[in-house]
């Protein structure tokens, strides 16, 4: 069998496998890692494996591929179009890319790239491109480069002029306030904007990366502040969208929850507007977290309620059923809620839940200006007062707000 000198080039090409056969010797980890893209492929996956992990095991009872349980053996690449030998024995690797040599069936060898007849690329998925980066076998260049190059795609410092421009808008949620979690698909389509329509909630540190020619818009809605009518939101991004513009509409945490999302996108498709909705991860649960809180914990509490604070107990406009949430033994999030927390704390306890559950408040999670206050439910609304706590903040209550482990 021919060896591959460490100096040859690879011949970089994209192969179709669409409904044919591929065959994986080995069912470890370093297997586990290949079969995804194999199967979103469409190629007809089988491995054969003295045992597999159990996402592999998942995969085949899920039908997305097929599993022999038992040792390699002669013949087992027979109508193979592309093998991959990954296991952890060498001798079986050998045997495997022998039988694909005398086939003449490309075979990766995992554990040697230089002795199988072809090497797997670091490879990324982006808008419809195929990325690939081969590197000499240095596994840790070749992935570096491909993700620099995602990234700068991402970031829109890499452009793919090739692309249509298409009129529109996107309601993107831009997550709690670090502007590292945003969506990969929500910094791809700001990337592309002509026109942001931005609230003061979504991460501004994402502005910065636009390009000159994008004009931003600022739509913030401030507590108790200046605010720019929802109806003056929509007629501006309907407006632009026709006049063949791409309109990103960066919200904070997830366009749907508490944020007026769909009444946008109600507007934009009764407009003849094309609207694309990119889910954000929401506060509600990410700002405990970043805080150390966990909103459901084994053994602690089944359930989660998140609730907008935005009217107070007993206002003729409050849809929420404040008595029945003084009943759960769960934990409560509360939105918009500062304003409003003496009026909700003496309520919940009114309604039954103890005065002294713990609380934890938490202002511009996830950013550098995090700041945590704990309390009870007793005392939570004076200590909010004399820390001087202001939105935007979560507030947390139940049994897992008393848990105090630095989420680092």
């Amino acid at each position: 069998m021919p060896a591959v000198a460490a100096d040859e080039h690879n011949y970089l090409v994209g192969l179709n496998l669409t409904d044919r056969r591929v065959v994986v010797v080995g069912g470890g980890t370093v297997a586990q890692r290949r079969l995804g893209l194999l199967v979103a492929s469409g190629a007809r996956v089988h491995v054969v494996s003295r045992a597999v992990t159990p996402a592999v095991e998942a995969m085949a009872t899920g039908g997305q591929l097929t599993v022999d349980l038992r040792d390699y053996a002669e013949g087992d690449l027979d109508g193979a179009w592309y093998a991959i030998a990954c296991t952890d024995e060498p001798e079986t690797n050998a045997a495997v890319v022998a039988e694909a040599e005398r086939r003449r069936v490309f075979c990766v060898r995992a554990d040697s790239a230089r002795h199988g007849t072809a090497v797997t690329p670091a490879t990324a998925t982006f808008d419809g491109l195929e990325i690939g980066v081969l590197a000499g076998g240095v596994h840790r260049r070749s992935a570096a480069v491909r993700t620099a190059i995602v990234d700068a795609l991402q970031s829109g410092a890499l452009s793919d002029d090739a692309e249509p421009h298409v009129a529109g808008v996107a309601l993107v949620g831009g997550g709690p306030g670090d502007p590292d979690l945003i969506t990969v698909r929500g910094r791809r389509l700001l990337a592309r904007a002509d026109v942001v329509v931005a609230d003061h909630l979504a991460p501004q540190e994402l502005l910065a990366e636009l390009a000159p020619h994008v004009e931003v818009i600022d739509a913030s809605k401030l507590p108790y502040g200046r605010a720019m009518a929802q109806q003056a939101i929509n007629e501006t991004m309907i407006e632009a969208a026709k006049a063949g513009k791409f309109v990103v509409r960066l919200k904070g945490g997830d366009p749907y929850v508490f944020g007026r999302g769909f009444e946008e996108l109600e507007a934009c498709a009764a407009a003849g507007v094309a609207v694309t909705v990119v889910p954000g991860i929401t506060s509600a649960i990410s700002v405990p977290s970043a805080a150390g809180i966990p909103v459901t914990h084994r053994g602690v509490t089944h359930e989660f309620v998140v609730v907008s604070g935005h009217v107070a107990p007993g206002h003729p406009d409050s849809l929420t059923d404040w008595s029945a949430l003084a009943r759960l033994k769960g934990t409560l999030v509360l939105l918009m809620a500062v304003e409003r927390i003496e009026k909700i704390a003496t309520t919940l306890i009114e309604g039954g839940r103890d005065g002294q559950t713990p609380v934890t408040v938490i202002q511009e999670g996830t950013t550098r200006a995090q700041r945590v206050l704990r309390a009870d439910l007793a005392t939570v609304a004076t200590r909010i007062r004399e820390e001087e706590i202001r939105p935007p903040a979560i507030i947390v209550i139940g049994p897992v707000a008393g848990f105090a482990v630095d989420a680092g």
